[in-house]
This record gives structure tokens, C-alpha cells and sequence, in this order.
């Protein structure tokens, strides 16, 4: 049986729940922007939280080395995005679900580190619902289990508004990770919850990630029957 942690008493903030199933990079990519740019210029409007799968794609930072892609950017078939979070090259694929909180930081802490902390511990305690012990690497962002990164965190915050997120593996086909040095990182490997749980159920740790999350950042989430709705254009399967 999953036990959830304590939850906290005092909630703060309210949250709009996007709860979706697998959409096309670039045009999540386009909403996020949309979301965020509204409570820029809005700052009163809620936050929001997107969870979703996105199909084959692999995705570079800012500041992304090519040097990590073993394959010619130039002339490829794999999809292939330059976008603006940090960190370097990372894949993103059906059975890892993806979260982007769309967060006004100034009700939280204003402190990026605080917050790639925050994301990472979501994680953690999601893995300890399944006895999985979730760790931290000095110097670097992500999640680990047994020295494989089974989570990675990218960001990007504006006027403390923030977009992106982080991308839990937990039952991809992880081949795709085999064309680039993920996360640039050369001398440590990749890994899935389903390689330490087989029968690992994906729809469960999307529950667990809505909830856990609504806990760490102590938010509400608003009835997904309330959030106002993505685009149908936009969503290739629920």
C-alpha cells in the first residue's frame, strides 16, 4: 500500500492543473511560454501545473554543447529543440512524465536554488513511496537512484515567474538516451523506476507527482474539471 507523507496544514497558493496526457514538444513549448507570459503580465493570475508524456524528442539548454549529440544536428531525423532553460542535452519520451510548474517564486522564496531544491525533493519523496531512495549529487541538478539519474531539472525563470521543469523516467524505452551524453554528464548513466519496480504503474506516480507536489510548494490544486482547457489541437492522447 502507498502511504503519502504527512500533509502540510496551511496551504498557500492555488494551482491550476493541466493534467495531460502525451503532447508534441513544440507545442508545449509554446503554451508554457503563453502561461508564463500571462502571469508576467498578470502577476495576480494562480499558478499552473502542466504534467505530461511528449513523444520521441531530444531537447538542448541555452547554453547546450553539441559536442554531447552523437548524432549530425545538421542532417538528422530525430526532433530536435534549442530552448531556454539551463542545462545541457536531455531526451524526452512516452513513460517519462514531465512536470512544468508555472510558478510566481515571489510568493515563495526568490532564490533559484531554493527552488531547483524543490523540484528535486518532489522527486525524492515520490521515489520513497515506492522504497526507492532518491539522491542528490553535489554540483549537480537531477535525481539519482543507485548512481543512475532517474530525473533530470531544467528552468527558466523570468521576473520569478518560472517554466520548465523536471522529467522523471519511469518506464521509457531508454535507448533514445544512447544518442547524446545525457545531461552532459559523461561518466554516469541513465536509469528508469522500472528497472528496480517492472510493474511500475505510470498513471500512480502521476497521481503521486500532482500530490506530492501540492504538498512541497503547499498549493491546491484546483479541480482539473475547473482549469480552463489546452487547445484540443494541442493533445495527441490522453
Amino acid at each position: 500500500m502507498v502511504i503519502y507523507p504527512e500533509k502540510i496544514s496551511q496551504i498557500n497558493r492555488k494551482c491550476l492543473l493541466y493534467n495531460c496526457g502525451e503532447i508534441d514538444y513544440q507545442s508545449a513549448w509554446i503554451w508554457q511560454k503563453s502561461l508564463q507570459q500571462e502571469r508576467i503580465k498578470d502577476p495576480e493570475i494562480v499558478d499552473a501545473l502542466v504534467i505530461l508524456e511528449h513523444p520521441p524528442v531530444y531537447t538542448l539548454g541555452t547554453g547546450s554543447s553539441l559536442e554531447f549529440l552523437k548524432f549530425d544536428h545538421l542532417s538528422t531525423e530525430y526532433e530536435l529543440y534549442r530552448v531556454e532553460r539551463g542545462g545541457e542535452v536531455t531526451y524526452h519520451c512516452p513513460g517519462q512524465l514531465v512536470a512544468y510548474p508555472i510558478l510566481n517564486l515571489k510568493y515563495y522564496q526568490q532564490d533559484l536554488h531554493w527552488y531547483l531544491r524543490q523540484l528535486e525533493e518532489v522527486v525524492i519523496q515520490v521515489l520513497a513511496l515506492h522504497n526507492l531512495i532518491g539522491e542528490r549529487i553535489d554540483g549537480l541538478t537531477g535525481v539519482w537512484v543507485e548512481g543512475r539519474k532517474i530525473a533530470a531539472v531544467g528552468i527558466k525563470v523570468s521576473r520569478w515567474i518560472t517554466m520548465h521543469g523536471f522529467a522523471l523516467n519511469v518506464c521509457p524505452d531508454l535507448s533514445g538516451f544512447d544518442r547524446i551524453v545525457p545531461c552532459g554528464i559523461v561518466d554516469r548513466s541513465v536509469g528508469s523506476m522500472a528497472e528496480f519496480i517492472p510493474d511500475v504503474d505510470l498513471n500512480l506516480v502521476r497521481q503521486q507527482i500532482i500530490q506530492v507536489l501540492s504538498e512541497v510548494f503547499q498549493v491546491e490544486m484546483l479541480d482539473p474539471q475547473l482549469s480552463p482547457a489546452m487547445p484540443d489541437k494541442l493533445i495527441i492522447n490522453h
